[in-house]
């Protein structure tokens, strides 16, 4: 695992076949992903467990952790490395205590109350969503922006992961906040090379935080 597994954020588009989506991960993964989010929210457990173990070989041996979004059965029936929850999901508490301390524990905060909320949960990191209006997240109650999320940042003490219509024109702006990672879907997803995006979002996010002081 890097250093910082949060850097760049592969949030996978769950209306891509399996055939598409392992692609996207692998070609993703070897142009410097960090880590990869597993997202399903239509399909049964069933069908959910099995594209999670195509992606955990995917993965195999790369060092780099896999995330189940929402649910915590999927994440311990495949070993996966963590757990990413939303608002309405299991609480964090409750998911802390099946997974174990040595998962991931991920949590997305929507608005300043839930974000000091998150100070007293046992959780590793947040998602902060959305900063950018984005398609892939039609129901969000708050576009942060890039003062948002540079004040967010300045009130907790947990890694930060930036959510939400952050693409190639906007990253170096985002990472010159100083957040520690980025989530990314269309950008990386439904690019002609996914390992060229990768590779080139990683560079831009490098730069972006080289002007953070």
């Amino acid at each position: 695992m890097t250093l910082n597994p949060y850097r760049l954020y592969l949030v996978t588009d769950e209306k891509q076949d399996i055939d598409t989506l392992l692609q996207v991960v692998k070609q993703a993964v070897e142009g410097g992903v960090t880590m990869v989010q597993l997202r399903e929210k239509h399909h049964d457990v069933r069908a959910f467990i099995s594209k999670a173990k195509a992606v955990k070989q995917v993965l195999a041996g790369t060092g780099v952790p896999l995330i189940i979004n929402d649910r915590v059965d999927v994440a311990l029936a495949v070993e996966a490395e963590g757990v990413h929850l939303g608002q309405t999901d299991m609480p964090a508490a409750q998911a802390r205590k099946l997974i174990g301390d040595d998962r991931i524990l991920g949590l997305s905060i929507e608005s300043e109350a839930q974000l000091e909320e998150a100070k007293s949960l046992p959780i590793d990191y947040i998602g902060l969503s959305a900063i950018f209006a984005t398609p892939t997240k039609t129901n969000t109650k708050t576009h942060w922006g890039l003062s948002g999320l540079t004040e967010a940042l300045k009130k907790t003490a947990l890694p930060v992961v930036a959510i939400g219509g952050i693409n190639e024109a906007n990253l170096t702006d985002v990472a010159s906040t100083g957040v520690h990672g980025v989530a990314i879907v269309s950008a990386i997803s439904h690019a002609p090379s996914p390992k060229d995006a990768a590779s080139k979002l990683l560079n831009l996010m490098e730069a972006g935080s080289k002007t953070h002081s």
